[in-house]
């Protein structure tokens, strides 16, 4: 079983940029696609980005394209999502959620098996 650990969540200015990381508690995360997830006060989750184990394939939400990145370093077994350009819509709690390799990358949350705790982001205005 993989367990997601989320961190990098923080309180930061309209226009200002984050970095969450994502780690596998004594695991590793070789071999599982990643995605990001984040859900808002009174809203549903929903999905943010997603990356392919080798990192060679991404994609993202309309919402967040072209100013969120997600990557990952394989060798030290994290995955990524830098933030730029961050808007108080962004404000919200972000999970981490791993699912096995496939060639596919998923958007919805119920194809994902294992997920973090969230960190959360608020995002003044």
């Amino acid at each position: 079983q993989v367990q997601p650990v989320e961190s990098g969540g923080g309180t930061v200015q309209a226009g200002g940029s984050l970095r969450l990381s994502c780690t596998a508690a004594g695991r590793t995360l070789n071999h599982y696609n990643v995605g990001w997830f984040r859900q808002a006060p009174g809203k549903e989750r929903e999905f943010v980005a997603a990356i392919t184990w080798g990192g060679g394939r991404t994609n993202y939400a309309d919402s967040v394209k072209g100013r969120f990145t997600i990557s990952r370093d394989n060798a030290n077994y994290t995955a990524y999502l830098q933030m730029d350009s961050l808007k108080s819509e962004d404000t919200a709690i972000y999970y981490c959620a791993v699912r096995y390799y496939s060639t596919t990358l998923h958007t919805a949350a119920g194809d994902y098996l294992y997920w973090g705790q969230g960190t959360s982001v608020s995002v003044s205005s």
